[in-house]
């Protein structure tokens, strides 16, 4: 880059960084009926400040009090999801965003100024293109089998098992392995199974696949390309979206879209009805708009990227499609401003207290683009009747330390064979592990 270009990006991030803070309240934008403010349009996005440092030996995130926190497994190389498999062997995605080639990047100061901010929080590092298998035969809440189960994936995300069929989503599609119960280790990069849409230009990387609980149907997850359709809705077909797959005729369609990011994807145990959480939109504010908990409608379109929290019109996107603004659906629950929310479970064993049953945890990366930082914590939203309950919890935090500098991000959260609830950590490279104190 050259020195005048350099210098218009460092001037931009001092620019970016002065800018107003939002609010200082941990659980701002949270709930049903979460207070909007009014858009505060920018250049740029705003700044943080991220600084990445790392776990001091023997740290670990805190718990409410009666629970424990181990490390099921560290020394892995960005873990970013988790599935737990029948007999209780814990499946790891290791991987970072797929590379790109240079006719692709973006250009210009922003793109700049965008790169060197992930850089910083941790989130652009080489993929191992891997999954790892734990193992804690023991149940003293680490493994003492840590191994690679498969490799030469493509920035593998989600993994789910049906019968005799484990499914992974790649960075470009679905790619399934044959396994028997206490399988350690899968040949071979994967059988093609369906193709989600991919790169040159894959913004938002990261797939998700989940079974429906009959075993009949693949969902699967597909993010934007960009932060409000500026490459041009061509560069959005099929995005911002999750996909259905039948998998006994081969058939695959859009089940709901206009989810600008959707990540974790979970059935809600009393109800049955299938939950997404999401990322929304930058630079209109430290406080806007919130991320999200949503109940997915078939056929539902959840507003992506005309509109935000329902029918709240973005006055940026052009042209403008008051038509599409009307169709939007407000989602369900909110949850806090540029939090990064990634992961779900529903919480359905019993090891831990009644409050917690049939409720969600969530995963929330943490911002780069907002002061103070915002998320870099697992929270829960207790649920009632099949419906999300205010106000939620704070539950598992200090992945931010005293000097509000990154120890670690939380991604996918899943619940072990026992009951105990785990936590990938992608800049720590641990899996955590918090239970009820004995």
């Amino acid at each position: 880059m050259r020195t005048a270009s350099l210098l218009a990006a460092v001037a931009a991030m001092v620019l970016a960084g002065c800018s107003s803070p939002g609010s200082s309240d941990p659980l701002v934008g949270f709930g049903p009926n979460p207070e909007l403010p009014a858009p505060r349009k920018s250049l740029l996005p705003q700044v943080g400040v991220p600084e990445v440092v790392g776990w001091p030996s023997g740290a670990a995130p805190r718990a409410p009090a009666g629970f424990t926190v181990t490390r099921l497994a560290e020394g892995l190389s960005h873990p970013r999801w988790l599935y737990v498999l029948p007999n209780g062997d814990v499946l790891v995605a290791e991987s970072g965003p797929p590379p790109k080639p240079e006719s692709a990047q973006d250009k210009g100061v922003r793109a700049f100024f965008q790169r060197m901010l992930m850089k910083k929080v941790g989130s652009a590092v080489p993929s191992a293109n891997r999954i790892s298998l734990l193992r804690d035969a023991d149940g003293d809440g680490v493994a003492e089998v840590k191994q690679v189960f498969a490799r030469g994936l493509k920035s593998p995300f989600g993994m789910t098992l049906v019968g005799g069929t484990l499914y992974v989503a790649n960075a470009d599609g679905v790619v399934s392995f044959p396994y028997a119960p206490g399988q350690m280790s899968a040949p071979g990069p994967g059988t093609p199974v369906f193709s989600l849409p991919g790169g040159p230009v894959n913004h938002h990387w990261t797939k998700n696949v989940v079974a429906s609980p009959d075993g009949a149907k693949l969902f699967a997850t597909v993010g934007s390309n960009s932060n409000i359709g500026e490459r041009g809705m061509e560069a959005e077909r099929g995005r911002a979206a999750i996909w259905e797959y039948d998998i006994a005729s081969g058939r695959s369609r859009i089940f709901a879209s206009g989810i600008r990011n959707p990540n974790g994807l979970d059935f809600e145990p009393t109800t049955g009805a299938m939950w997404t959480v999401s990322n929304e939109r930058d630079e209109i504010g430290p406080d806007l708009p919130p991320d999200y908990l949503a109940r997915v409608q078939e056929g539902g379109f959840y507003g992506w990227p005309w509109s935000y929290w329902g029918k709240h019109a973005d006055e940026r996107v052009k042209p403008a499609r008051p038509d599409m603004v009307a169709k939007a659906i407000q989602p369900d629950y909110a949850l806090g401003p540029h939090t990064a929310s990634l992961g779900l479970t529903f919480y359905e064993a019993e090891l831990f207290p009644p409050p917690y049953r049939g409720g969600a945890f969530i995963g929330q990366h943490g911002s780069w683009n907002r002061k103070p930082l915002n998320g870099y914590r697992v929270v829960f939203v207790p649920f009632a009747g099949g419906r999300p309950q205010a106000p939620a919890q704070v539950f598992l935090t200090g992945f931010l330390n005293a000097e509000n500098k990154i120890q670690g991000r939380p991604v996918g959260v899943a619940v072990d064979g026992r009951g105990a609830l785990l936590v990938a950590d992608d800049v720590g490279d641990i899996v955590w592990r918090v239970a009820p104190a004995r």
